[in-house]
């Protein structure tokens, strides 16, 4: 299968390329310039000689894509947007095969809490006090633990679209513990929420599954501040048109090369301007205020954006 994301990129570094055979794509070389294209690299996922390079007039080849960028000196945003595409694409899969998501055995679901649950009556008043519903804890199946690894931690469960456990998020309602977080070790290259996405509808791209929690509406956290490739993968090839982006302050660099990523693939991207407070703080009412007065991004406000970080 023609990695179409990769295809793209390589296009908007290197020229349009010509399509010829088994997944492959040739392109002018910018090393010897030949007046044909003779570059050829592979973008076929299945395929053993996957991102492999040659060119036939000079010679110069390579087995990964990142090394062609690197030798011609590509600009360092294609090189880290590259990275997000294909740079841990193998190992991702390979882990994916082995690692298995299980919840503690220690997790308790708050809906199933009684008046003797002590520990629980502490979790459902701190998620009480950020805001979320008896309504969104029995939606996602919101629990926590007494005891074990994730003591006294808040854990929301991610469900995949065929309702299996793909992750989870621990968050500790223990003010006077040193340890806020603490997540499983498996992969996150998921889509996280996955269950609730409408994917022919807006999207909210988020950081914390709290934010998703406070949005309410196709919501999906980044679990952090990096865009996992299946992630991607699934809302460039979904009808999805409108991908607002809702992150933090600090991180408006990686907001910018999502918006980029995303506008490349004809999305209408809208960035979220959250001032000093994230979706969470800020609640449903007034983030819904927010981004209906935000306006679609532009390639000129994304220059103008990316010259404000200089």
């Amino acid at each position: 299968m023609v990695n179409q994301l990769v295809v793209n990129l390589v296009n908007s570094v290197l020229g349009p390329g010509k399509p010829t055979a088994r997944g492959n794509q040739a392109h002018s070389c910018p090393f010897c310039n030949h007046h044909k294209p003779k570059l050829e690299i592979n973008f076929d996922e299945n395929a053993t000689y996957y991102q492999k390079w040659h060119c036939w007039v000079c010679d110069k080849k390579g087995s990964k894509l990142l090394s062609l960028f690197k030798a011609m000196e590509a600009p360092q945003d294609k090189i880290d947007e590259l990275r997000s595409l294909v740079g841990v694409s193998r190992q991702i899969n390979i882990n994916e095969t082995t690692n298995k998501v299980e919840l503690p055995k220690e997790f308790k679901p708050l809906s199933e809490l009684t008046k003797n649950d002590i520990i629980g009556r502490h979790a459902l008043n701190y998620l009480k006090k950020r805001g979320i519903s008896k309504h969104d804890i029995l939606k996602y199946n919101i629990g926590y633990c007494e005891g074990g690894t994730y003591n006294k931690m808040i854990v929301i469960p991610s469900y995949s679209s065929e309702g299996k456990l793909n992750y989870f998020v621990a968050r500790n309602f223990d003010p006077n513990s040193p340890v806020k977080y603490r997540n499983p070790s498996v992969n996150k290259n998921i889509v996280p929420f996955e269950l609730f996405v409408n994917w022919s509808s807006p999207l909210v791209l988020c950081e914390g599954p709290f934010d998703a929690l406070a949005i309410k509406r196709n919501a999906i956290p980044l679990l952090g501040k990096h865009l996992q490739d299946n992630l991607m993968k699934k809302i460039v090839t979904s009808t999805v048109k409108q991908i607002y982006i809702a992150l933090d302050k600090d991180a408006m660099k990686d907001a910018l090369r999502f918006a980029e990523l995303l506008l490349n693939e004809g999305k209408e991207v809208y960035l979220v301007d959250l001032d000093e407070k994230d979706p969470s703080e800020m609640g449903f009412d007034n983030f819904t205020n927010l981004i209906q007065n935000t306006y679609p991004l532009t390639t000129y406000d994304l220059m103008a954006k990316k010259i404000e970080l200089i």
